[in-house]
């Protein structure tokens, strides 16, 4: 990657979407964007084969609940925790070594349905190294993620995991 290159990290939460993260994973792809996808365990116990797809396509899985998401099915666990509606709560019943994300830009995706709203409040917003928090759940999340993507490429960023992001 380019030592010049302006980074900035996409993030998506509370997939795995049977609807809807194929056709993201796709889309990120043909752009060749790794993204970082903090996944539900209810969602990774139903639909295990879109796990396994987000793994083979080279992106970051962390976990989005305190119960334990078992990822026992791509051979790695979660390093990474986005806590729900960014509340982390200081009494946890229990320790975790686990790093927390949270967000620099966060647009509100499901509030609308409107792809280009979403988008320019996410473009309108946006630094270097910022972290972007959409969600996979809807046809207007992805598509707006496309358009994000496709405006801060030409705009000379580069996609990467929160990972790099974080411990940079």
């Amino acid at each position: 990657m380019d030592e010049l290159a302006k980074k900035v990290a996409i993030t998506f939460d509370d997939g795995p979407n049977p609807d809807y993260t194929e056709e993201l994973l796709s889309g990120l792809k043909e752009r060749g964007v790794s993204a970082t996808f903090f996944l539900l365990g209810k969602e990774v116990e139903q639909y295990p084969e879109i796990v396994k797809k987000i793994h083979e396509g080279g992106h970051l899985i962390g976990t989005h609940a305190y119960e334990h998401v078992n990822l026992s099915i791509i051979g790695v666990f979660p390093e990474y925790i986005r806590p729900p509606f960014g509340c982390w709560k200081p009494n946890l019943d229990y320790e975790t070594t686990m790093i927390e994300v949270l967000w620099d830009v966060d647009p509100k995706d499901w509030a609308t349905s409107n792809s280009s709203v979403i988008a320019q409040r996410v473009l309108g917003d946006v630094e270097e190294n910022d972290i972007i928090l959409l969600h996979d759940a809807s046809a207007s999340s992805v598509l707006a993620a496309f358009k994000i993507i496709d405006e801060l490429k030409a705009q000379g960023y580069t996609f990467v995991t929160v990972e790099d992001i974080l411990l940079e």
